[in-house]
């Protein structure tokens, strides 16, 4: 199942403190994670403070769901990381004010969300009834085309 997803404000930069307060992590964890994940590289100012953009709340997020959630270790999330932004699975999605994710096209908060590959037994099994549901949809499809 998805877990409530995490309204990421709508703002260019976001200090260390703040990216702490979304990821609900320390501020030594996330700078570890600066550490281990090459793709989580915040900018530092003049003032030599890490400075995050959006993209990098999405990855901080992304990693802490790999750790905490999927149980991954550091090795396997960044194996797991690196693959899903190498292909685009990582996104970025429109909240409305009942929690659902809608088109990008609403003005809500932009919100975080696990776009990756069915976790739980239960869920493969719905999606290869799906398929194969649907594959008979189009061989019926199909034959009454034939048949006009």
């Amino acid at each position: 199942m998805t877990r409530p997803a995490v309204a990421i404000p709508e703002k260019l930069f976001f200090k260390i403190g703040e990216v702490c307060d979304l990821a609900g992590v320390q501020a030594h964890v996330l700078r570890y994670w600066e550490s281990e994940f090459p793709m989580l590289a915040p900018q530092k100012n003049r003032a030599g403070q890490r400075v995050y953009r959006k993209r990098d709340v999405e990855i901080a997020l992304r990693i802490k769901e790999l750790l905490y959630e999927d149980q991954y270790t550091i090795a396997g999330a960044k194996k797991r990381l690196t693959h899903e932004l190498r292909g685009g699975k990582l996104k970025v999605v429109e909240d409305d004010t009942n929690g659902s994710i809608e088109a990008a096209s609403d003005p809500a908060p932009k919100t975080f969300v696990r776009t990756s590959s069915v976790s739980t037994a239960e869920e493969r099994e719905g999606l290869k009834k799906l398929a194969s549901e649907l594959r008979e949809l189009l061989a019926l499809l199909e034959k009454e085309k034939k048949g006009n």
